[in-house]
Order: structure tokens, then C-alpha cells, then sequence
């Protein structure tokens, strides 16, 4: 039996006109998820009056995603002007690993962020005991690690398995899904543990982030006027549109038998929650504030 030791990353598209479109999008993509992000990481350490809870959550959002988008960009790009789309066994789990990663960070940390406004929209005059900075580097570090352990297991679980025959993933990058399909091993207890552990990050998250805005809408049903129950309101519709287009494309892709899985139907999916989400968090989460808008006014000014 010949063992596997590199994979084909077909991509989006096999069609060479497709592949040059692709890649003028997505280098557009990538260069606004980056360029937004670490402008809000440069905003943050600038201006004091955004060392806050909030912000400093944001930062560590920002840092996530700015991971996320490089660890399976840059490839895709490099395969869409290449002939040799391959990419090693080692090199294919390494990727599997950090994007498995960042994404579990990310669930983790958007449902602190939701908790975060929770307590400040519905506890205000306990917020400062109930989001110290002790406890915001305790829930932060938390999020770090869980994410970390999460995509260990799934790693260690892999070594398990064997590849051999095929070798081509109809997809952009090495992820769960693709290489259970092609594994020659018996893939069940793999597939449990993705659903078990994973499965519990994701809806545990996905979870704590809906209860916190349940409660947070319930609290701006009593706002007394108009114009601030549409103000909070606009808000909390756009942070609940990403969280519902993260959480909706993450759950479909991993909380579901690997029988269902279709390289060809499903591999546009993670371009929703691994590209486009990191892309809009920054405009959504922070751009849109005043607060972030004076600091950038502040550090235009002083340029």
C-alpha cells in the first residue's frame, strides 16, 4: 500500500480563468482583513481612553483574525499563480491545526464579547467587578487556551489515521472535513470527538452569546426613548448578523455526519466564516464606533 505524503489543493475552481478572478478577489479580501485589523490593534495601544474591557477584547479578536486569514490565504493565492498546488502532510496538518485554532479562539471570544456588553448594558453598576482586568485576562487567556487544547485533540487524532490512493482535497486549504473523506482508516471515533469536543466548543459559545443578547435586547425593549432604542438597536443588528453568519456556516460545516459532507457543494462555506467574517469584524465591531473614530482622527492628526 503507497502512503500519502503530500496533498493537491484543488481550490474553488479548476478553471483557469476562474483561478485569476479568485485571486484578485481574495487578495482584495486579505488585504482589507489584515489592513482593518491591525489598524485596530494600532488604535487600541495608542489611545488610553480605548484600554477597556471592550477593546481590549476587540484586540485580541483582531490578533485572531489577522491568524485565521494568513494561515490558508497566502497558500490559496500562491496555488491560484502556481502549477504545483501541493502541499506536504506535515505542512497540510499544520494548517489543519492553527485554522482549527483561531477558529475555536474565535467562537470563545465572541461569546466573551457578548458577555462583555451583558454586563454592561444589564449590570452597569457592577461592571467594573464583574469585568476587571483580572477577569478580563482570565477569560481571555481561557479562550486562548481552550482553543488551542480544542484543535490539539483533533491533531493528535489525526496522527491515527492513514492516507492513502487519493491525494487531491477539492478545497482551498486542509481542513476536518476533506481529510476524513480521504482517509483509508476507520474515521468514527475522530468524527465523534469532532462532534463531542468541538460540537462543545462551538455551541457552547454559540450558546453564551445568544443568551447574553437575548438579555441585552430585553434591556433595550425598557430604553424609554425612540431614538436610543434604534441606536442600540443598529448596533446590536449588525454584531448579531456576523455572530449569525459565523456561527451558521461553523456549525453546518462541523456539527454534522461526515457522511453529508461534499467537497464540491461545501468548500465555499469556510470562505464565509474563515475570510469574510475576520474581513467584516473590524468594521463591524470597531470602525463604526466613535470612540475609534476619534483615536484614528487623533493619530491622523498627529501624522
Amino acid at each position: 500500500m503507497v502512503m500519502v505524503t503530500q496533498f493537491i489543493l484543488l481550490g474553488l475552481s479548476s478553471r483557469l480563468e476562474d483561478q485569476f478572478i479568485l485571486f484578485g478577489f481574495f487578495t482584495v479580501f486579505y488585504l482589507m482583513a489584515l489592513v482593518g485589523n491591525l489598524l485596530i490593534l494600532v488604535m487600541i495601544s495608542m489611545d488610553s481612553r480605548l484600554h477597556t474591557p471592550m477593546y481590549f477584547f476587540l484586540g485580541n479578536l483582531s490578533v485572531v483574525d489577522i491568524g485565521y486569514t494568513t494561515c490558508t490565504v497566502p497558500k490559496m493565492l500562491v496555488n491560484y499563480l502556481s502549477q504545483d498546488k501541493s502541499i506536504s502532510l506535515p505542512g497540510c496538518l499544520t494548517q489543519m491545526y492553527f485554522f482549527i485554532s483561531f477558529g475555536g479562539i474565535e467562537c470563545l471570544l465572541l461569546g466573551v464579547m457578548a458577555y462583555d456588553r451583558y454586563a454592561a448594558i444589564c449590570h452597569p453598576l457592577r461592571y467594573g467587578v464583574l469585568m476587571s482586568q483580572r477577569a478580563c485576562s482570565c477569560l481571555a487567556a481561557a479562550a486562548w487556551a481552550v482553543g488551542l487544547a480544542n484543535s490539539a485533540v483533533h491533531l493528535g487524532l489525526m496522527f491515527r489515521l492513514s492516507f492513502c490512493h487519493d491525494n487531491v482535497i477539492r478545497h482551498f486549504f486542509c481542513d476536518i472535513p476533506p481529510l476524513f473523506q480521504l482517509s483509508c482508516s476507520d474515521t468514527r471515533i475522530n468524527q465523534i470527538v469532532t462532534f463531542a469536543v468541538g460540537g462543545a466548543v462551538i455551541m457552547g459559545s454559540f450558546l453564551v452569546t445568544l443568551v447574553s443578547y437575548i438579555y441585552i435586547v430585553l434591556a433595550i425593549l425598557r430604553i424609554h426613548t425612540k431614538e436610543g432604542r434604534l441606536k442600540a438597536f443598529s448596533t446590536c443588528t449588525s454584531h448579531l448578523a456576523a455572530v449569525n453568519l459565523y456561527f451558521g456556516t461553523i456549525i453546518f460545516t462541523y456539527i454534522r455526519p461526515n457522511s453529508s459532507y461534499s467537497q464540491e457543494q461545501d468548500r465555499a462555506l469556510p470562505v464565509l466564516y474563515g475570510i469574510i467574517t475576520p474581513m467584516l469584524n473590524p468594521i463591524i465591531y470597531s470602525l463604526r464606533n466613535k470612540e475609534v473614530k476619534r483615536a484614528l482622527q487623533k493619530a491622523l492628526g498627529r501624522s
